[in-house]
């Protein structure tokens, strides 16, 4: 369930400040009634939001102290005792506040700038503490969902017939760069210096807020309505996307023909069309072994009896980072950890003994390759194995070379002079040992 927190109305308290900024008198016929959500509809003066202001903007006053003061205490409040920065944060919180009470001619004609200020202060905070709480990972789930929920009609050109997954490519393409000039305007709006990047969890939080502050604010645009800034910058890069054009499948896969053929296929969209489909062309013999390699994996290790082991092969599968895969199992980091070099030693004892042939195959490192070694460094490799090894090697090269690459345990033990398990600990050890002599050759 998604949380919004309302500001307070003027039915409020009254503040724990008095305002100590002189009220302007208002002008262009402004109402005694504030703005439904001031710090939504008023754009700061100054703020740039299409290129650079004109002339130069004088430095604006630094607030009342008394507002620092309590955004201060009212955000280390809401914060655990270990959190730092809460400072600055309430400090450029209470700056921006300042300013669009200073410069709303509606605010200022209500004559009670100290409500709106607490009106405006608690709903920065409450949203700070809300993005605070939801972490780094979710709170940027929340605020890409936001953002996506308003740009999504307006992302794509009006004569385009995209379905859901060509609207959310394009929103992914254009919110990369809204970021970017998110991270440019809280630079340029706030007393922080040029490269500015948030390091604390807070100082995201705050990034967060004033990510989606920025969005909703609205321009007034001449001869048009007033609008959101997002749905602005939507807009344009909807009118920014190439004109779609018609390819024809059959075409793109086939050779050109003729001259008219050998023009068309030369044409920049069957080009791009050939490089795509050659990228995402997968073996499929490959893909093949791939899928066996996992379901032989994921019996071995329900033999094994290790569910969790299969919990956490399932969720890597996945491509999830650590810190959900540990969210997700209830892990905390040293039982992760644990666990991780548990399931190492399944996957080695599994690749190296319990189905190496497999495993091999699908790297491209079986015995005909000479477990993946040139011909020069499988002579090196072999001077590094003690006798038993050499004759176990040899022993499974020759049947490998008659057609025939499988041999019992017992034949191989009688041929070696020793026990089945005796030969089947060796064979590991060859094969663990050339693991190790190819990652010393990738290094190198």
């Amino acid at each position: 369930m998604k949380l919004r927190f309302l500001p307070a109305t003027a039915t409020n308290p009254s503040p724990a400040w008095e305002p100590t900024t002189p009220l302007s008198a208002a002008t262009g016929g402004a109402g005694t009634r504030g703005p439904k959500d001031p710090h939504l509809t008023v754009a700061p003066q100054g703020a740039e939001t299409n290129g650079a202001t004109e002339g130069e903007v004088p430095e604006p006053p630094e607030p009342p102290e008394a507002l620092v003061k309590w955004m201060t205490a009212e955000l280390r409040e809401g914060l655990p005792p270990q959190a730092t920065s809460a400072e600055a944060v309430a400090l450029r919180f209470a700056r921006e506040v300042d300013r669009i009470c200073r410069m709303s001619n509606r605010i200022q004609a209500t004559g009670d700038v100290g409500k709106w200020q607490q009106s405006l202060a608690h709903h920065r905070l409450n949203k700070c503490l809300h993005y605070f709480n939801l972490g780094s990972r979710r709170g940027r789930v929340d605020l890409h969902s936001t953002l996506s929920a308003i740009a999504y009609r307006y992302i794509a050109p009006r004569q385009a017939q995209l379905g859901f997954e060509g609207r959310t490519t394009l929103l992914e393409d254009f919110l990369q760069g809204f970021y970017i000039e998110v991270l440019k305007a809280f630079r340029r709006e706030n007393a922080v210096p040029p490269d500015y990047t948030p390091r604390t969890r807070l100082e995201l939080a705050e990034y967060m807020t004033f990510s989606e502050q920025y969005a909703k604010r609205r321009i007034t645009i001449p001869g048009a309505v007033n609008q959101q800034i997002i749905v602005l910058r939507a807009q344009t890069f909807a009118r920014r996307q190439p004109a779609e054009t018609c390819v024809d499948m059959d075409m793109a896969m086939e050779a050109p023909k003729g001259d008219d053929g050998d023009a068309h296929g030369r044409s920049a969209a069957l080009q791009q069309v050939r490089e795509q489909m050659v990228t995402e062309a997968v073996d499929p013999a490959d893909q093949v072994l791939r899928d066996r390699v996992i379901q032989e994996l994921m019996t071995y290790l329900e033999g094994q009896e290790q569910q969790d082991c299969i919990d956490y092969f399932v969720l890597r599968l996945q491509d999830l980072p650590a810190s959900e895969i540990d969210e997700i199992l209830g892990l905390t980091a040293r039982q992760r950890d644990y666990l991780q070099q548990r399931f190492k030693y399944h996957v080695e004892k599994f690749a190296q003994v319990h189905n190496w042939e497999l495993v091999h195959q699908w790297l491209g490192i079986d015995l005909e390759r000479n477990l993946g070694l040139s011909s020069q460094q499988w002579e090196d490799f072999l001077t590094t194995l003690s006798p038993l090894q050499q004759n176990l090697l040899q022993l499974k090269r020759d049947r490998l070379s008659s057609g025939n690459s499988t041999l019992d345990p017992g034949d191989l033990s009688e041929l070696l002079g020793c026990t089945p398990k005796r030969v089947q600990r060796t064979w590991g050890q060859i094969l663990s040992q050339a693991w190790k002599y190819r990652n010393q050759l990738n290094k190198t």
